[in-house]
């Protein structure tokens, strides 16, 4: 069995009284956090949860959270984090997809799937000191079904194995160069394994610590980094571009480097925020299908703007042409990744598993080239996805919800630039003639469907969408009118 290092338990022999990790409510140290996690994991498995099980978890960014990701683990079961946003419709989805046998959520009013549930605040703290774990979580398991969606607008289940999260959070703490001395802010959702593992698992790995935010505003941000003093934060380009807009700038020093990550960031954000606050900011790419994060610049050593980096310890990054033979230096292509990090699979879809994974590659549906030096440069996406402020949003996803208003016709919704955002969603709606239904009426019909981050800030109502000479909708001449040289 591998050896899991980011155990909680095993975690408190070691560090003990060391501080661990923090929210607005609660500061633990190892051993506090590893009594939290075993009384909670004794109350799931009183009521019958156990390895091989799936625990949804449905809850803002705290400190239980973590807690209850680490109970299902310390019994042999999986967590699937749910986005405390989504609407009844998405989580009971997401949640009858993973077969999840219980919600962790805020309590009576929050979607369940029809399972049954725990509310926070009904969460034991107090461990039972004659309870002993059964069988606790080994690198083969599964350990997190992190929901993404695709081409078809249905998300699916990435299946991560400890294994997986082991070899993502060594590579991590060893191109970061983090020790017991470094403390993460955590500010990104943890439903992304962005944050479980760049911000959760791998400070504590190295016996560092973090500190669990609230809801992200520029005040909070610096008054949190004043207070706290931590060493290194994961953020999105929009955050980045909100916190240089900010007059004043609180005491940064303690940051040794911070990291961006999930959508591209503009050379010259990425110099304006070095110089505002005084620190590397390091770019770095990956999918959740390869457990976070796969290239990404060093802190320390060569780092060159508008590259992504190289590939992280342990993996093998490559460009590939359309029949998958890999292409020489310089030449683009599509970006495959290739290490212990690709995912087991898509959960209950073996044939997407077999197009995305083949002969052991991971075909990331991205386009980019690498240097001479093996630093990847991403040039565009095969995949129509829109990134608005880090998050991931699938036209296809918008698409079938206007699809359910009985005078829409035909639909399609690309990604516009936007200054903070980065992208932000437009529909484009042909509707069925004679009917005289508004934009209006169909921003209301999505409402309750989708999240308010997937709904389009702008629904054209048109006579007809452009096609290509194939006659496929033709989103790419659709984006060039949101192009600044396309306004007149």
């Amino acid at each position: 069995m591998s050896h899991i290092g980011y155990f909680a338990w095993n975690l408190a022999t070691e560090r003990s009284d060391a501080p661990c990790l923090r929210d607005d409510r609660l500061e633990l140290t190892y051993r506090q956090f590893a009594d939290r996690v075993d009384a909670f994991a004794a109350q799931l498995s009183e009521i019958g949860v156990g390895r091989g099980d799936v625990v949804a978890i449905m809850l803002p960014n705290r400190a239980e959270l973590l807690i209850a990701l680490m109970a299902a683990w310390r019994i042999g079961a999986a967590v699937t984090p749910v986005n405390p946003t989504f609407t009844a419709s998405e989580a009971d989805y997401q949640i009858d997809d993973a077969t999840a046998v219980l919600v962790v959520n805020e309590g009576p009013d929050a979607p369940t799937g029809g399972r049954p549930a725990i509310a926070v605040d009904d969460m034991a703290t107090i461990p039972d000191p004659a309870w002993e774990p059964g069988i606790t979580a080994g690198g083969d398991d599964l350990a997190l079904l992190i929901y993404t969606s695709g081409s078809t607008g249905r998300p699916k289940g990435v299946m991560l194995t400890h294994d997986n999260l082991q070899f993502m959070s060594v590579s991590m703490v060893q191109h970061f160069s983090l020790t017991a001395d470094d403390h993460c802010l955590l500010i990104l959702p943890l439903f992304h394994v962005n944050a479980i593992c760049v911000s959760f698992l791998a400070p504590i790995l190295a016996g560092g610590q973090l500190s669990v935010t609230g809801r992200f505003s520029p005040a909070r941000f610096f008054g949190d980094v004043a207070r706290l003093r931590p060493t290194y934060f994961s953020a999105v380009p929009t955050i980045y571009a909100l916190l240089v807009s900010q007059d004043t700038v609180g005491d940064t020093s303690s940051l040794r480097f911070a990291v961006c990550g999930a959508a591209p960031i503009s050379k010259e954000l990425l110099d304006r925020a070095e110089q505002r606050f005084g620190l590397v900011i390091v770019e770095g790419y990956g999918l959740t299908e390869g457990t976070c994060a796969s290239a990404c610049n060093p802190p320390a050593g060569v780092r060159k703007p508008g590259t992504v980096g190289p590939a992280l310890p342990g993996q093998t990054i490559a460009i590939v042409d359309e029949s998958g033979t890999p292409v020489p230096a310089g030449t683009v292509g599509e970006v495959v990744i290739r290490g212990a990090n690709v995912m087991r699979g898509y959960l209950g879809r073996p044939e997407e598993t077999e197009r995305t994974v083949v002969d052991g590659w991971l075909h990331t549906g991205d386009v980019g080239r690498l240097d001479e030096d093996g630093y990847l440069t991403l040039v565009d996406r095969i995949k129509d996805m829109i990134i608005r402020g880090g998050e991931n949003i699938y036209p296809k996803e918008i698409e079938n919800a206007l699809a359910t208003h009985d005078d829409v016709l035909e639909s399609a919704v690309i990604g516009a630039p936007h200054d903070v955002y980065g992208e932000v969603p437009v529909a484009y709606v042909v509707t069925y003639p004679d009917t005289t239904v508004t934009h209006d009426v169909l921003a209301e019909h999505l409402t309750s469907r989708l999240t308010k981050v997937k709904l389009p800030v702008a629904i054209h109502i048109v006579d007809a969408l452009p096609r290509n000479p194939v006659g496929k909708i033709d989103k790419p001449g659709l984006r060039s009118r949101h192009r600044p040289a396309a306004v007149s």
